[in-house]
């Protein structure tokens, strides 16, 4: 089919839908709606193209792909929930004013939130965490320009890095996890090329920040009832959902999401208990506690998850998985790790990974299935984790935190440091390259 008419319009759909995505910020367009549009045709093109043909395997690779999609789709509804469960519980506002209270000058508050950055995402997230720490650097910035754009930078870079060495880190590394092809304590090996990716770039834009010190600030926030113990089952879900995979060789989504259901129960519990002192130290009658908006609902933190990017996974899986049953990403493959071999074919991903999304580049790469060791499914898994770094475009991490502030961290103002993040780039692959020694040998 890749020479056929159908090859030809199922890639010019491909390429236009992503273009759209690309100039998101410019057309106000969501993601998701031009590639669940794109997935669809190419997959209704291909029927045409195969209908009536007996030797059609179309329906079952779609429903194999459903399946593949449906277990990461759920995974991340789970994993979201909780965050915005936290979120309302105001765990993340009072890691905000600590914080902000703590004194600290711009150096130090460059580091505190690049630390937490890097070791909070492999549990939170990379965008969830990017989004947190910038919204704190923001706060406590003082309008400097200066420094609002190196440390938005900065904590982009080591959210990224810090998201790459856990399988829970990035929708990229969970796609490698639940695939099988990294098991999940050898995602250690990650963490120090992890850690260097970072340092490298936080080091030398270190030295350029200004050395002040901004207003302390006397607000106060404390944790909503129940937020200590949602942590608890957040930790515990996670652990659930590696023993599902580790221990019982069941898919992970299931433990997030029987996690998820002891939320829902607890959830019950906040509803019709919970809430009611701090709602009475309030002043809500009783009468109207019950309807009351501070009332927690766990179908509330439902609603509030990025459903943007739950669908743009589902439309953007399907045009991939539609590339491949057409054949050109067998293409590629041939062309890249057969070619080129494997160590230069995954460094060239990751690059390209901060032009287009790395979620489809890393799905393509699955699909692909080149025959590689474990050395360099880490090597891909990294590389395609910290090489969106490279542009603020190049992550949801780094399109999340433009956002924040679009007067000071713009395109131009990462790509200023785009030398300093590529020389980590290249620092990370080199230590990858020593710790899978004994891999390799």
């Amino acid at each position: 089919m890749t020479t056929a008419w159908v090859g030809f319009l199922c890639l010019a759909i491909f390429i236009f839908s992503y273009s759209l995505v690309i100039a998101e910020e410019h057309i106000h367009l969501r993601k998701s709606k031009p590639v669940i549009v794109a997935g669809c045709l190419m997959w209704m093109f291909i029927g045409i193209y195969e209908h009536g043909n007996s030797g059609s395997h179309a329906h079952e690779f779609v429903v194999e792909l459903i399946a593949e999609i449906g277990e990461l789709f759920f995974f991340l509804l789970a994993a979201m929930t909780y965050i915005n469960t936290l979120a309302e519980r105001n765990v993340f506002n009072t890691l905000r004013t600590w914080l902000l209270s703590r004194g600290m000058g711009f150096k130090k508050l460059f580091w505190a939130t690049g630390t937490i950055s890097f070791f909070l995402s492999p549990l939170a997230d990379n965008l969830t965490t990017a989004l947190l720490l910038s919204t704190v650097a923001l706060a406590v910035s003082g309008g400097n320009g200066k420094f609002i754009s190196i440390s938005f930078t900065n904590i982009v870079v080591a959210a990224n890095a810090g998201g790459a060495w856990s399988p829970f880190g990035d929708i990229t590394t969970l796609m490698v996890w639940t695939a099988g092809k990294v098991p999940t304590l050898k995602f250690a090996y990650l963490m120090l090329p992890s850690v260097i990716n970072w340092l490298v770039p936080a080091v030398i834009m270190f030295m350029f920040l200004p050395d002040e010190k901004p207003e302390v600030t006397r607000e106060k926030v404390v944790m909503k009832p129940g937020a200590k113990i949602v942590i608890v089952l957040g930790i515990l879900t996670i652990a659930t959902a590696v023993s599902f995979h580790q221990f019982l060789h069941l898919p992970p989504f299931m433990g997030m999401m029987l996690g998820l259901g002891f939320l829902m129960l607890f959830g019950y519990y906040l509803k019709r208990w919970g809430d009611k002192p701090t709602m009475d130290q309030m002043g809500i009658p009783k009468e109207h506690q019950e309807e009351s908006s501070h009332t927690f609902d766990i179908f509330r933190r439902i609603e509030t998850v990025e459903f943007d990017t739950l669908l743009f996974f589902f439309g953007v899986l399907s045009a991939v998985g539609a590339l491949q049953y057409i054949g050109y990403l067998a293409m590629v493959s041939q062309t890249l790790y057969v070619d080129l071999g494997p160590t230069y074919a995954n460094i060239i991903v990751g690059v390209l990974s901060a032009i287009v999304d790395n979620i489809p580049v890393m799905y393509a790469v699955l699909k692909m299935n080149p025959v590689m060791g474990l050395d360099q499914w880490l090597l891909i898994t990294l590389t395609c984790g910290v090489g969106g770094s490279l542009l603020s475009v190049g992550s949801a991490a780094g399109v999340a935190v433009m956002g924040v502030d679009k007067k000071n961290y713009t395109f131009m103002a990462h790509l200023k440091w785009a030398w300093a993040i590529a020389l980590g780039y290249a620092a990370s692959i080199f230590v990858w390259w020593l710790v899978t020694e004994s891999i390799r040998s």
